[in-house]
């Protein structure tokens, strides 16, 4: 680590923290005042913002329709969601069982547009996409950030714009991260199997061509060992979604969010070639028409995240 150790004693209360006790305060409004108790990141009393936006939806039969008939007659899905333990994407509730967050609010909200029910199942980010090549789940979440290698494998549908930011302590020489030779030396902690992950490592010769030291780059399968990682001074950066970083800065005294590195479409994934798409494309749409996603929006805190309109597997933002 080419930084000093931090100054300051940081609380380490957040390091310690499980999925159940990671939660969301203040980020949203107006539905986001419906919600349930539990322990914040400083044992403070934060709440989980728990308001139903999803019962009242109706279904679409324009959007059923697309769907094909095998599915329609069945009537189920099966999706596998990545609970990485940090609003607002997907989380514990404190009884360990029940997922809520913006990923699930959008997937339950268009499987109800089409008339569906979904079977969900837990499964770790980087098992999703391989499971869904073999037929082990029909659609997956877990804030999938589209880009053109997984295009090649993986069939997107948007609903959120969300991308790369990172985060430090606030005693980090870093202001603003706009070029990767600016974390030459350093170690950059993010989670494993992520996007992030394979944007560190394409990025590496940076150092090596002006002749720095290289970063090394530190993945964690847990959102609360990344943090610890920074807290204790194994990380010198976070490199994440940008939703999440906001959410997480918030939470925990001593850190500080550097801004966004690069925006993403995020979509549920799909097999290649998959026929749901564009069944949950029109869902989605339907959802921005009738008012149900701007309320699943300011419910987690995230309007900054909006799209006009869902797409299939669009080209990967370039900057």
């Amino acid at each position: 680590m080419s930084t000093p150790p931090h100054s300051r004693r940081l609380p380490v209360a957040f390091a310690l923290i499980t999925a159940a006790t990671l939660v969301l305060t203040g980020c949203g409004s107006g539905d986001a005042a419906e919600t349930a108790g539990g322990a914040g990141p400083a044992g403070k009393g934060a709440r989980i913002p728990t308001a139903d936006v999803v019962s009242s939806v109706k279904k679409n039969e324009a959007a059923a329709r697309l769907l094909p008939r095998d599915v329609r007659d069945r009537g189920t899905l099966g999706i596998a969601s990545s609970v990485g333990g940090s609003p607002p994407g997907a989380l514990y509730l404190a009884d360990g069982r029940t997922i809520v967050g913006q990923d699930i609010d959008f997937a339950d909200a268009a499987a109800k547009v089409l008339g569906l029910k979904l079977k969900r199942e837990a499964a770790s980010f980087e098992a999703i996409l391989p499971a869904l090549g073999s037929g082990k789940y029909d659609l997956g979440t877990g804030n999938f950030g589209v880009t053109d290698e997984r295009r090649k494998t993986i069939d997107f549908v948007t609903y959120i714009n969300d991308g790369q930011g990172f985060a430090v302590r606030e005693d980090s020489r870093l202001k603003k991260v706009t070029d990767f030779e600016q974390l030459c030396g350093l170690n950059v902690a993010t989670g494993a199997g992520t996007t992030f992950e394979v944007t560190l490592e394409d990025n590496k010769h940076v150092c090596e061509e002006a002749g720095k030291k290289p970063y090394a780059v530190k993945t964690y399968a847990e959102q609360s060992a990344i943090w610890a990682a920074l807290q204790q001074g194994r990380a010198d950066v976070v490199m994440s979604t940008i939703n999440g970083l906001r959410y997480a800065v918030k939470q925990q005294e001593g850190l500080k969010f550097l801004g966004e590195y690069r925006r993403l479409d995020v979509g549920f994934a799909f097999k290649k070639d998959t026929k749901l798409a564009p069944a949950f494309r029109a869902a989605v749409d339907q959802l921005i028409k009738d008012g149900t996603y701007d309320r699943i929006l300011r419910k987690w805190g995230t309007q900054g995240s909006a799209i006009e309109k869902s797409r299939i597997s669009p080209p990967e933002i370039k900057d």
